[in-house]
């Protein structure tokens, strides 16, 4: 499990704060953090008051990384890259998820070590670490600044012969009545751009391999913007289907089979190639992975590039 319940006692009355602080070797503010997210218990009830005075038997939930084994592909002494596969969650949904990739960066390197940025679950390919909250900090500032550029690959229905700019503004969708999706095109969104390069089109199944450049970091960004092109992305089962068939794949009760005959593959055809950044040292790290052994059209394809 990734989280567990560490139970303790605590003789003299101590502020809430302070005995997480102390557990955990930890600053204030963290300590505050932990308290907010309903961690701490005592005598079986929730501590909501912060700067409660606490005594008598205490619970404390603290997350236990659970490795599986994955290491970074590259490390220096601030910053980790990891080569993450198709359907690992970056981070924990609630205490009941059991492995996601947070899991192997604290493992690594501490409880300080984080994720810097997301991608969704079914994206494989580079996620960025920091090995302490300072770097990471820096990190998602630079990110939140455009500092840090990122490539992706998207194999799309149909063909794409030249290069396409998106300039799209993407809002949340707060109507899951008739669609599913969790972001739209909207006018009253937030600006959102991407650029589009054809890398190598595939005649037998009518789909082109593509470089993303995101130029912003919306929500699922590249996914709505190709849907919106008319290019979406091959696997992916929430845009350009059906409220039954996305309902179906969230629910978890659309199976291999009947994936494949709806999106076209067994995943989403969309991974994290690269990422290039200057922080200490300037780094521009590639993804060694491939879309390989993949079931796309029923077709089983070694290697697509």
């Amino acid at each position: 499990m990734a989280f567990e319940k560490v139970n303790f006692f605590i003789e003299k009355e101590t502020r809430a704060f302070r005995i997480v602080m102390d557990m955990l070797e930890c600053p204030m503010r963290e300590a505050q953090r932990y308290i907010d997210k309903g961690r701490l218990f005592c005598e079986d009830r929730l501590v909501a008051n912060k700067s409660a005075i606490l005594t008598g038997k205490m619970s404390l939930v603290i997350f236990k990384p659970n490795s599986k084994g994955l290491k970074p592909i590259f490390q220096s002494e601030k910053l980790a890259f990891f080569d993450k596969p198709s359907g690992m969650l970056v981070h924990p949904k609630n205490r009941n998820s059991a492995y996601t990739l947070t899991d192997e960066v604290k493992h690594h390197f501490g409880l300080d070590a984080n994720i810097a940025h997301r991608i969704d679950k079914e994206t494989s390919g580079l996620v960025l670490a920091a090995k302490d909250k300072k770097t990471e900090i820096n990190l998602k500032d630079m990110f939140q600044k455009k500092l840090i550029k990122k490539s992706y690959l998207a194999i799309v229905k149909g063909k794409i012969d030249e290069e396409i700019f998106i300039d799209e503004p993407i809002a949340l969708n707060r109507d899951y009545r008739s669609v599913k999706i969790k972001v739209k095109i909207d006018k009253s969104g937030k600006k959102a751009q991407t650029i589009i390069k054809p890398k190598k089109y595939f005649q037998n199944l009518d789909a082109t391999l593509v470089e993303a450049i995101p130029l912003t970091g919306r929500q699922h960004q590249i996914r709505v913007h190709l849907f919106h092109v008319k290019h979406p992305i091959i696997g992916d089962p929430i845009y350009g289907r059906s409220f039954e068939e996305a309902e179906a794949y969230l629910d978890g009760k659309l199976s291999l089979d009947e994936r494949i005959a709806i999106t076209g593959s067994d995943r989403l055809l969309l991974h994290a190639y690269s990422i290039e950044l200057e922080y200490i040292n300037r780094f521009k790290i590639v993804s060694k992975q491939t879309f390989s052994n993949l079931r796309v059209y029923d077709v089983t394809i070694e290697n697509l590039f």
